[in-house]
């Protein structure tokens, strides 16, 4: 994103698609009707549900601490942005993000995570952006804390061999509500317990 477009996202308060950096992508038509625009426009379709799926597993992959093929989505290099309510999360590389993100989905923990409404723009062969509407509720036991809201993400993707990757993503929330438990709820399956990080491997 440019200087200007950062400085115009913070001037009103509004997201919007210029404030984030997004421009138009590649139209969703077919110049002609020959085999070759039909071929690129079927690849431009192809490409948008591609990045859905990527974004979906995203959203799968944390909530069920699958943190091996959630290294695979991600670029080596990607950089990470979230403005929460109380917080501002700022990590670059991938590796990086997954020693959080390892960190957060442990074993006193649930996590419920949901993207809609996809916005994607291609812009190239190699390049596409994406705007999605999250939803999310996490519970975090051994601090008796819950929190609950939306948020807007904006994604930037990267074509490499074949594969989309996520190369940089940011969120910015809608509303956040944060509230002390004063009891846990009585949970009939609880799958992080089984298979999130053990709180004693957890880097602080």
């Amino acid at each position: 994103m440019s200087e200007r477009a950062r400085k115009t996202a913070t001037i009103d308060g509004t997201l919007t698609k210029y404030g984030m950096g997004i421009k138009e992508g590649l139209a969703l038509e077919t110049e002609s009707d020959n085999a070759e625009d039909l071929r690129r426009g079927l690849q431009h379709l192809m490409d948008i549900e591609a990045i859905k799926q990527v974004k979906h597993a995203y959203f799968r992959c944390i909530d069920t601490a699958n943190f091996q093929e959630l290294e695979g989505l991600f670029h080596e290099d990607v950089l990470v942005h979230f403005v929460g309510g109380n917080y501002e999360w700022k990590l670059q590389g991938r590796d990086e993000y997954l020693s959080s993100i390892k960190a957060a989905f442990n074993r006193e923990s649930i996590g419920h995570h949901n993207g809609h409404h996809p916005e994607i723009q291609v812009l190239s062969e190699t390049e596409a952006t994406g705007i999605w509407y999250l939803s999310d509720n996490m519970w975090v036991f051994n601090f008796d804390f819950f929190t609950t809201g939306t948020a807007i993400y904006w994604d930037r993707y990267v074509k490499e061999n074949g594969r989309w990757l996520i190369r940089e993503t940011r969120y910015e929330r809608i509303y956040e509500i944060n509230e002390g438990l004063e009891k846990q709820p009585s949970l009939s399956t609880h799958y992080l317990s089984r298979h999130g990080t053990p709180v004693d491997q957890r880097k602080d």
